[in-house]
């Protein structure tokens, strides 16, 4: 592979790829841009306070972002095939140290739960790391559900149903139902029968139900969204301070860096509420030119979907599109009172390298489809010109 393609300012291919693809990647590059900027602005104070240095986190997500972008690139300038054909065993290196995280010792807490490894410095979080993977796996499976023996099924959906619960182990709610959703919904685009599709759903709310149920703290974010202002200073206190957040905001916003709920007021406002730091500096306005980031990149993501001739191609795109979309979503609906409170960071925007990382591997998986799909487009339209033109001048030689 050519090292300079590694860089994504130096990668002269760019210029070949389909316009989807060069669409996806423009926007992508903008969405991290623009993540990075607010990231800064969200971090800061924290930062100066907790490292006396205002640039901390700023600096360490730098640095993950680097990495990212040299596994996007590898992943853009690869075939799909080769990376669909090893994705299984990432998914059950991932799985194993999801399972890891519970040991006592060996898994890092933060807010009771323990989703991490510490590898010296660096903390792994392989449930953010495995939602890529999942997405190839997932896709590898139903788009070849006909073709395949029910052990293989069984044995992928046994696999599909540890990961959830090993995450859900944790606990860690939010990642588990995007997870299941995730997988759900591409199924339901790879044509699975409803009364498989049906039960899944109906023990997917049931596990979830049953959670809330056990867990007293997922119980009371639960009551707590219902009515945040019952307790505004208890379970209720981060959803208030989001909300005067966002609606400090008004219109136009605040200004850049001019945030005051990041004073302290709201919590974790570099990672699981980030947006409301935006929404607060830049408004109403800002809010909705993110929006529309967001619905142009699944705009582009199904056309992409649409275009592919592979089965397993297609669903890989559509399930990049509803990772990366709907994990937005569910972040900005958290955010703004829209959903009960979890823990999903906003992709390229929240701190955490675990995070970067997925998203750009998601992102760089979805551009790939778009390289192949013009590809195979293109093939086929060379062959019969070549043919037709063999054939004129066998035509013509055997006319003189």
């Amino acid at each position: 592979m050519n090292l300079r393609r590694l860089i994504p300012i130096f990668d002269s291919s760019v210029s070949n790829w389909a316009l989807e693809a060069r669409l996806l990647r423009w926007l992508t590059l903008i969405w991290l841009f623009v993540g990075l900027i607010m990231l800064f602005s969200a971090s800061y104070p924290v930062a100066d306070a907790r490292h006396e240095d205002g640039l901390y986190y700023f600096k360490r997500q730098l640095l993950w972002v680097l990495v990212s972008l040299i596994g996007f690139n590898i992943i853009v300038n690869s075939p799909l095939q080769k990376i669909l054909r090893v994705s299984h065993w990432f998914l059950l290196v991932f799985l194993t140290l999801i399972f890891i995280t519970l040991i006592p010792g060996l898994g890092k807490k933060a807010f009771d739960a323990a989703r991490w490894i510490a590898i010296g410095p660096i903390p792994i979080q392989p449930s953010e790391l495995i939602k890529p993977f999942l997405v190839l796996q997932s896709a590898r499976l139903f788009g070849q559900w006909e073709r395949i023996s029910w052990r293989v099924r069984l044995a992928w959906l046994g696999i599909f149903g540890l990961v959830l619960l090993g995450i859900l182990a944790q606990p860690n709610l939010s990642t588990t139902a995007l997870c299941g959703m995730t997988i759900w919904l591409i199924a339901l685009a790879a044509g699975l029968p409803y009364k498989y599709l049906g039960g899944t759903a109906i023990g997917g709310v049931m596990l979830a139900l049953l959670s809330i149920s056990i867990k007293e703290y997922q119980r009371k974010r639960v009551m707590s969204f219902l009515d945040p202002w019952a307790d505004a200073t208890g379970d209720g206190y981060q959803l208030v301070q989001s909300l005067l957040a966002v609606g400090s905001g008004k219109t136009w916003g605040a200004g850049f860096g001019l945030s005051q709920q990041k004073l302290f007021y709201l919590p974790i406002q570099d990672t699981d509420f980030i947006f409301a730091v935006f929404a607060e500096e830049f408004g109403f306005v800002g809010s909705m030119v993110l929006l529309a980031l967001l619905a142009t990149f699944a705009t582009l993501g199904l056309i992409v979907a649409l275009k592919a001739k592979n089965t397993v191609h297609r669903l890989v795109a559509i399930g990049v599109t509803i990772l990366m979309v709907g994990q937005s979503l569910l972040h900005i609906g958290v955010a703004t009172g829209s959903l009960p409170t979890t823990g999903l960071p906003l992709p390229m925007f929240s701190y955490g390298g675990n995070s970067m990382i997925a998203s750009l591997i998601a992102a760089g998986l979805l551009i790939r489809v778009a390289r192949e799909s013009s590809e195979a487009e293109v093939v086929p339209l060379q062959k019969p010109l070549l043919e037709n033109g063999r054939r004129r001048r066998s035509f013509h030689n055997n006319r003189n």
